[in-house]
């Protein structure tokens, strides 16, 4: 069966996974190191995972090898042969070198280079398993070591993950069950486990407070409100029988990284199951990975299973510009939209989408598609922190964490995240510069304290300028 992904197509989604993800990297000289060992580290996974399916190579597996190379580096070009060969000649799995510099980055910075890799590994597996169309159990299986051996390491390492990882099951590819068999699956999912005793949901007057207690966001604040005033009167007007017009709760959060955006739409899907809005009121985040597969046939599946999850509460898409960002008119971005768009109108009345991102990149990608443009008509605007809330945050940091700051701490501290605002560019974080912060301060912080023979509460409490001195030049 001839395969439905080129070549070629095959090496667009590659370059582009990894030139991505390469932009990622701050630290020049991973950097340089990732850029010169990535071709040779996927090239080597593809022959594992050749080996692990047991088939025939193909000259199709031949043209997929050839197209694992990012924009840049050299092209391979092996012969059929020599990928015989090679395929029947593979070592097994080893970590790439460059894997050991990018969780000591992690370590350090506080970033999540090394879990996101595994993800990237994950994927370009994946997408290298569809060569003939199908993701065998073998190849699955293989894709889990490679992930699990990197994973352990990051566990090794203290190194926590934003997110679960994905679930390299669900590309498996399997025959359709039989009619008996799809009958016992059906009985055997809808067999119910007790229920566990859940908490008292919070109540909407719980929700509003702990809305107004979050920093800054004020613009953002009085738009959830008038938003909910807005859902209540069409409610009363329901009741009395008198016309609603059409209305969308489906939001667009625009603005930079870290200004809060995941908090409000957690906060809105439990403002909307309390008033009624939604019957169980959970957040499900996922961007572009999240949804888009490597290979035809397997996005609109991810991107079903994602909004599956989500019913009955907020569907949460970070980054979502991601999913329009190609003009190949056979981008799989486009095939999540197409799925996303059909379940939303499907399920519009026990689901809500909020998509997210960059505040110019979010305008082009609502206005890029009539169906988005017609469903998306609200927009929240979060503007950047400024300094003095910057410091807020901070400090709120350190009071729910057990740390005290000393006056010239203090003053350090605030001068820092001023200039930090002041100075700030297109990579400027917000809270995620002030978390990154913190989680320095508090290693220099256990380096001083571990040293001191018998150290007092007050001293594992106490953040000094020296400590912010050191994280801020890390």
């Amino acid at each position: 069966m001839k395969s439905s992904i080129s070549a070629a197509e095959a090496h667009k989604q590659y370059s582009e996974g990894v030139s991505a993800f390469r932009r990622q990297i701050t630290d020049a000289a991973l950097r340089a190191k990732f850029n010169q060992e990535a071709d040779t580290f996927f090239r080597a996974c593809a022959l594992g995972l050749w080996q692990r399916d047991g088939s025939s190579i193909t000259p199709r597996h031949v043209e997929y090898y050839n197209a694992i190379y990012a924009k840049g580096n050299p092209v391979p070009s092996i012969l059929f042969w020599e990928l015989s060969s090679a395929v029947l000649g593979y070592p097994g799995f080893k970590v790439p070198d460059f894997f050991a510099r990018m969780r000591a980055c992690d370590k350090v910075s506080g970033s999540n280079l090394a879990r996101r890799f595994i993800d990237l590994t994950t994927l370009m597996l994946l997408l290298f398993a569809a060569v003939d169309d199908q993701v065998s159990e073998a190849e699955a299986g293989f894709v889990n070591t490679c992930a699990d051996t990197l994973s352990a390491l990051c566990d090794k390492d203290g190194l926590k993950g934003e997110k679960a990882p994905l679930d390299v099951k669900d590309f498996v590819t399997r025959p359709a069950p039989q009619p008996q068999q799809a009958k016992e699956q059906t009985e055997a999912e809808n067999q119910e486990e007790p229920a566990a005793e859940a908490e008292p949901a919070p109540t909407l007057e719980e929700l509003l407070a702990e809305l107004d207690g979050l920093c800054g966001l004020e613009k953002v604040k009085a738009d959830v409100k008038s938003l909910i005033n807005l859902v209540k009167v069409r409610k009363l007007r329901q009741e009395h029988d008198l016309p609603v017009p059409p209305m969308s709760l489906h939001l667009v959060f625009m603005g930079n990284p870290g200004t809060g955006k995941t908090t409000v739409a957690r906060l809105l899907a439990q403002i909307y199951k309390a008033m009624g809005v939604l019957s169980k009121g959970q957040l499900v985040e996922v961007d572009r990975s999240g949804l888009v597969a490597g290979f035809v046939g397997q996005t609109a599946i991810k991107t079903g299973e994602a909004i599956q999850k989500a019913l009955g509460g907020v569907l949460f898409i970070d980054e979502a510009y991601a999913l329009a960002s190609s003009d190949n008119a056979n981008d799989f971005g486009k095939e999540a939209i197409e799925t996303l768009l059909k379940g939303m109108e499907d399920h519009r009345a026990d689901l809500v989408v909020i998509v997210a991102g960059y505040t110019e990149l979010m305008d082009r990608f609502i206005h890029a598609n009539p169906g988005l443009e017609s469903r998306f008509n609200k927009y929240f605007y979060f503007d950047d922190y400024t300094g003095d809330q910057l410091m807020e945050i901070f400090r709120s940091m350190c009071e729910k964490n057990g740390y005290t700051l000393d006056e010239s701490g203090g003053t350090y501290a605030a001068k820092l995240l001023h200039d930090l605002y002041e100075n700030r560019d297109e990579n400027f974080g917000n809270a995620r510069d002030v978390r990154n912060l913190f989680e320095r301060a508090v290693a220099r912080q256990a380096d001083r304290v571990a040293v001191l023979e018998h150290p007092d509460k007050e001293a594992l409490m106490a953040l000094t300028e020296a400590d912010l001195k050191e994280a801020a030049q890390a």
